[in-house]
């Protein structure tokens, strides 16, 4: 069930948050120890009279759609004074080395693994943040941090120059640094020519797809992420809608929907929120997700996560966690003792 307020942890300590020089709302976590794959708690917080969705997300470090999925039959910009929100502030952590930065697109989520300092623990931190747009997709693969700028001024294509001046909103050749700059007052600038991870000037957006393929996060985040992150640190773009990771005995799965076309009712959301679309400095690019089924995403991470520990899952749970696709963690198996009837058998 969901704890109030300040996510309590559930069961060991292995997933606390850190009280160290950070933001009160900043979500860094211990890594947990082998064997363990997941991190936080969930939580419940209660509505102010005042407060929308997205107001809530916010304050608690999550995006759009982390919350809006997280509390369907909740009303997105008027919950209602004394409403339960439910904080989807538990997370399985993405496949692959816990280094760098991760960024899973369906996920909507970016993970940063700080280099550990000896003697102490290792921490990873975790920020919402917005991806590109059907028509503008972030490419997937592996690249690094190769510039970072304070105050940039933004030099906007032809490309997007041109989207702008179709729809009566033209644009100047070089936007300077201040409010008006949609890439805020930090911006990293990635190895993928033209693709950066940079602040906003319209943090409603957070937590959608809705860019031109950069990476946008809460001013708040990146001003924190900014100085922590190095040049030269590497950067995974992964596609994983379906996450699997050990929690001791428990198999824990967490499902997102599979990204797919934006339909009508992503252009809605859009109105609703008053969001303009990123406009960041990458050219348009072949679409790099291949939507797949559901279950075989589910088959593939199943496969992995039983390489080194067999272990059998629950399909008629699992079948009901694709259903609600809503982002919240459970247990979809268990750890079994025979090998012979672990993933390949499965």
């Amino acid at each position: 069930m969901p704890l109030r307020l300040t996510a309590v942890l559930l069961g060991i300590a292995i997933v606390a948050i850190v009280a160290i020089a950070a933001p009160a709302r900043a979500e860094i976590y211990e890594l947990p120890p082998e064997g363990y794959d997941v991190i936080g708690a969930l939580a419940t917080v209660t509505a102010r009279e005042e407060d929308t969705l997205v107001d809530i997300a916010r304050r608690h470090g999550l995006g759009y759609h982390d919350i809006v999925r997280a509390n369907r039959s909740v009303n997105v910009w008027v919950p209602g004074e004394g409403t339960e929100v439910v904080l989807p502030t538990r997370f399985v952590l993405p496949p692959g080395p816990r280094q760098g930065i991760v960024l899973n697109l369906p996920e909507y989520r970016l993970y940063y693994y700080p280099e550990p300092v000896e003697g102490e623990p290792a921490y990873v931190m975790t920020f919402p943040i917005s991806i590109g747009r059907m028509d503008w997709d972030t490419p997937l693969g592996a690249t690094s941090v190769v510039a970072k700028v304070r105050n940039p001024s933004w030099y906007p294509p032809q490309s997007v120059r041109d989207e702008h001046a179709a729809d009566g909103r033209p644009l100047p050749r070089i936007v300077p640094p201040g409010p008006q700059n949609p890439l805020g007052k930090f911006a990293m600038r990635l190895g993928l020519p033209g693709y950066l991870i940079h602040s906003t000037n319209r943090p409603a957006g957070v937590g959608m797809r809705v860019t031109h393929g950069c990476i946008r996060m809460f001013p708040e985040d990146i001003e924190y992420l900014f100085p922590n992150v190095d040049v030269k640190t590497q950067v995974r773009i992964i596609n994983e809608p379906v996450k699997l990771g050990w929690f001791g005995e428990e198999l824990v799965m967490e499902a997102h929907p599979v990204l797919e076309a934006p339909g009508p009712e992503a252009d809605a959301e859009l109105i609703a929120a008053d969001v303009d679309v990123d406009t960041g400095d990458a050219e348009g690019v072949e679409s790099s997700v291949q939507p797949k089924d559901p279950l075989t995403y589910v088959t593939e991470r199943f496969i992995a996560v039983t390489d080194t520990h067999a272990g059998q899952l629950d399909w008629r749970e699992v079948e009901v966690l694709i259903g609600r696709s809503d982002g919240i963690p459970a247990a979809a198996g268990r750890r079994i003792k025979n090998a012979a009837t672990s993933a390949a058998s499965q």
